[in-house]
């Protein structure tokens, strides 16, 4: 299907810009000078983690005086958080927060993360200049699918949600069924959910013999886990809507520090006049010029609450030039995470990858997931990939599975057992994907 003929390609969707979108890269650069000045002075003045890091690395926020001056100041990593548990890394003290929320972790104690007053209205701006950039407009129906609660996707949606001035149906994750009655009965012109989850919201729909190309979603806003080009396709043709990339994590925001625009599907424009971004050697830690692939580092400008200096998000990516937005630049679809990066016998692979390779295949629907496991000496990856309903023969589809390890091995360069399972055999995912599950001996 030609991306012409999707719902919202309609010249009506082209948004009105804010002053800071319509700002020139000079314009943005200095604010961010100003901003910056002003975080870093903020962070080690009332964070007594930042003061003895700065303190160590022997600089202090007078010495930054230009964008470049940044890189003389010392990382922050999500131990450094940890070790703060729970509220020192806060820069106000406790009674001006009006809101806290904690990471989904699964090892260790939750990262906890502190809003004033002013950081929710930033918050909601933010979300809301998302919101339009992927297509949404006043009046229109959200279906928030992302989880409430501690895990800031929930609510960092509904607030931005309700600053743009729409209805929100606040119905988090889970009860899949249900899920699918509303999209019919309230008709929603626009989903937010985890893009794995998606799948999950596709086969109950197919499950109940509905056409999801006549549902009334226009726009679907897809993150908190990395997805491809590959599983946006196969979304949009099935739905018949516009998909786009939102990306956020707690310790910087939540969900709206950058969001692709849906009239150019390009790579995510970041918001840097509250958000300023570095792509670092995640060996070294050297900075790398704009358009080579690193980890990628985040700087708040505005926050109040937590603050957060050169923070290293191990996400995978490049900066790029502006586009749709001219004066902010975009970032890559993240790729991968340097730590969810699997290495097999020398070989550096990521699941997205696989699930590149396996979207590409007729017969399977994007549910997989990644056994890794050691006989003898020897490590070994299966990839236990779903067939879809019509697809599946009980033989496993042999043939098909010995042409995708051959692709995987010629492609990517590892060898790999592919096991074809049935339709609805693979636990589906309500909020994140799971898709690696190490089964190596530890040690």
């Amino acid at each position: 299907m030609a991306a012409a003929s999707l719902k919202s390609r309609d010249d009506a969707y082209r948004p009105e810009l804010d002053d800071a979108e319509r700002a020139s890269r000079d314009e943005i650069m200095a604010l961010q000078t100003k901003r910056l000045a002003w975080s870093l002075k903020h962070a080690y003045d009332n964070v007594s983690h930042y003061k003895r890091a700065f303190d160590k690395a022997g600089v202090h926020p007078s010495d930054f005086r230009q964008l470049s001056d940044l890189g003389k100041f010392p990382f922050t990593v999500k131990t450094d958080l940890r070790d703060n548990y729970p509220f020192n890394m806060f820069a106000v003290p406790r009674e001006k927060l009006v809101r806290v929320h904690a990471s989904s972790g699964t090892t260790g104690k939750p990262i906890v993360v502190g809003y004033t007053a002013a950081d929710i209205g930033v918050w909601s701006d933010v979300m809301a200049r998302s919101l339009r950039a992927a297509g949404g407009r006043t009046g229109m129906i959200i279906h928030n699918a992302y989880g409430y609660g501690l895990f800031t996707g929930g609510l960092g949606v509904h607030y931005g949600a309700e600053q743009l001035g729409c209805t929100v149906v606040p119905i988090s994750g889970g009860m899949t069924e249900r899920q699918v009655q509303l999209i019919n009965d309230f008709r929603p012109d626009i989903i937010t959910v985890t893009p794995s989850y998606m799948l999950a919201i596709l086969d109950e729909f197919k499950r109940q013999g509905l056409d999801p190309r006549k549902s009334s979603l226009k726009f679907g806003i897809f993150g908190a886990e990395p997805w491809t080009n590959a599983m946006r396709s196969e979304i949009e043709q099935t739905f018949d809507m516009n998909a786009t990339d939102i990306y956020g994590l707690s310790e910087v925001m939540g969900p709206g520090v950058a969001q692709e625009c849906v009239e150019t599907k390009d790579g995510l424009h970041i918001w840097e006049d509250h958000f300023y971004p570095e792509v670092i050697d995640p060996e070294t830690g050297k900075v790398l010029p704009d358009g080579e692939k690193g980890e990628l580092v985040f700087t708040s400008l505005t926050k109040e609450g937590f603050p957060v200096i050169r923070y290293r998000t191990r996400d995978l990516t490049r900066l790029l030039p502006g586009t749709a937005r001219p004066g902010m630049r975009r970032m890559e679809k993240v790729t991968g995470r340097s730590d969810d990066m699997i290495i097999l016998r020398g070989v550096n692979v990521f699941p997205t990858q696989i699930e590149e390779a396996l979207l590409a295949t007729d017969w399977c629907g994007g549910h997989f997931i990644i056994e890794l496991s050691r006989e003898g000496r020897m490590d070994e990856m299966t990839v236990l990939a779903e067939a879809r309903a019509g697809h599946w023969d009980a033989g496993g589809l042999a043939e098909q599975a010995g042409a995708l390890a051959h692709h995987i091995k010629s492609t990517i360069g590892i060898s790999t057992r592919i096991k074809i399972v049935a339709p609805d055999t693979l636990e589906r995912s309500l909020g994140k994907a799971k898709r690696v599950y190490d089964k190596r001996p530890k040690g």
